[in-house]
């Protein structure tokens, strides 16, 4: 593997490797040979599920659903043209029938989940910010370190300055660990550009990356992220920019799917983010609003009237903000490891679920509030620090998470119909995954039926 300047080349998993799992030859291995071997009735057979764990249906589960999961012993997955067509039990017979499949993976009697899907990160920028640890261990207040030239600033710079393929490289290296943690789905931001070329550059390179890495990728503008250096003193005229020239141009470029705006006290108003938004909507964009992550400022109400598909962070949401994205089925995205890392409160998860709130966990990747890119991170500091359920963290990275992305009628789920994007976990069910921490647990990953980390047993 690389370093952060550039992508494995050769390894996923791959000869030589010491990670004891299984290898293929550092690509995804495509069911079916290059001939064309489309004959039988499934491309793959995963058997020999030990535990098959899913949320199910189509939309975010909230409340008590959020734990209603599906758990199935010693079971099987069709899958067909990277979709699953079928799930039974082995002692039906047809899950030992090889001869239905072309390929047939054996899952070792393990825990097979959906694939995971990461609904918030800001994963394509330039440069880094290690330096900045130092200082804030220091003690040294953000607001001093963003004067003193650091912080989102920083990166800001960083990323006007870097080429569109240097983007692109670090965004594939990215891509691949975040597919070796189970990763199989990630939303994506822009918000480090600033200016119209540098956020398209931005969204530019997502699209470049996914069309050339397995893993899903959904493209959010976020122009609204910071007010730059040189509009400091004329916000009006930034959000003007954003409004009649970055909206417009990432909506007839195809290059979004959404719109976020980071509103906060000292970045964008509530007025000020509604503004935003409103012009969003009306170019079809879906709407995500980060909101009370800092203070309440009544982000999480304003999501919920916008119609926002989500309001993200949420740590200082009260109880009426909350309600109103109950009634409005706005998914809170969660992200407990930017408060681990930050060693700040942690949004009130438990309260959101009792109040009928879909929650969705995702990691936040980004170089300065959080570096972890491991959903697995994210999995582990919820359940001991929202005190989430095994089975609520379990929905809050797959069904709620694809929900959160837009993508829940076609992802998130082990079911007929859905992409077949599973993960073959080091774990002989959910609670044992989530009690373990500190390694990766996945042992193997399946995006749309194409397998990631083992060699096929053929089935002929």
């Amino acid at each position: 593997m690389t370093g952060p300047g550039g992508r494995r080349t050769a390894h996923a998993h791959g000869p030589g490797c010491s990670c004891g799992h299984g290898h293929d030859d550092g690509e995804f291995k495509v069911a079916g040979d290059a001939k064309g071997r489309r004959s039988k009735e499934f491309d793959l057979l995963v058997v020999n599920i030990g535990t098959l764990a899913t949320p199910r249906g189509k939309a975010a589960k909230a409340g008590e659903a959020q734990a209603e999961i599906g758990v199935s012993k010693d079971a099987w997955v069709g899958v067909k043209d990277g979709i699953i067509t079928e799930v039974g039990s082995m002692a039906d017979g047809r899950g030992n029938a090889a001869d239905l499949a072309e390929d047939v993976l054996d899952a070792g009697g393990l825990l097979v989940t959906p694939g995971l899907v990461d609904s918030h990160t800001h994963m394509v920028f330039g440069g880094w910010r290690h330096k900045e640890l130092a200082l804030k261990l220091k003690g040294v207040p953000y607001l001093d370190i963003l004067k003193g030239g650091g912080g989102i600033l920083s990166t800001v710079r960083s990323t006007r300055a870097s080429s569109l393929d240097a983007l692109v490289e670090k965004g594939l290296w990215v891509l691949d660990q975040m597919l070796d943690h189970g990763t199989t789905t990630v939303e994506a931001k822009s918000g480090y550009g600033l200016t119209t070329e540098d956020e398209m550059k931005q969204l530019e390179a997502l699209a470049i990356m996914a069309r050339e890495h397995p893993v899903d990728i959904v493209p959010t503008f976020m122009g609204a992220h910071a007010v730059p250096e040189e509009y400091v003193d004329d916000k009006d005229g930034y959000i003007r920019l954003i409004c009649e020239r970055m909206i417009p141009e990432a909506a007839a470029r195809g290059l979004a799917a959404f719109s976020d705006v980071f509103c906060e006290k000292g970045v964008f108003s509530p007025a000020e983010t509604q503004r935003i938004c409103e012009v969003a909507k009306a170019y079809g964009l879906g709407v995500k609003v980060h909101a009370d992550e800092i203070n309440d400022t009544g982000g999480a109400g304003l999501a919920a009237g916008l119609g926002a598909v989500t309001a993200e962070h949420l740590i200082h949401a009260g109880d009426d903000g909350l309600k109103a994205m109950a009634a409005a089925k706005t998914i809170a995205v969660l992200l407990p490891c930017t408060s681990f890392y930050l060693d700040e409160d942690y949004a009130r998860a438990r309260r959101m679920i009792e109040l009928g709130v879909p929650v969705a966990l995702a990691t936040d990747f980004n170089p300065g509030s959080t570096t972890n890119l491991n959903l697995q991170m994210a999995m582990t500091i919820a359940l001991l620090k929202y005190r989430m359920r095994p089975e609520e963290v379990l929905t809050g990275v797959t069904l709620n998470g694809a929900a959160a992305v837009g993508l829940s009628a076609s992802h998130g789920s082990i079911e007929p119909g859905k992409v077949a994007d599973m993960v073959v976990w080091e774990a002989p069910d959910l609670d044992y995954l989530l009690y373990r921490y500190g390694t990766n647990m996945a042992r193997t990953v399946l995006k749309a039926g194409n397998v990631h980390g083992v060699e096929f047993e053929h089935a002929h």
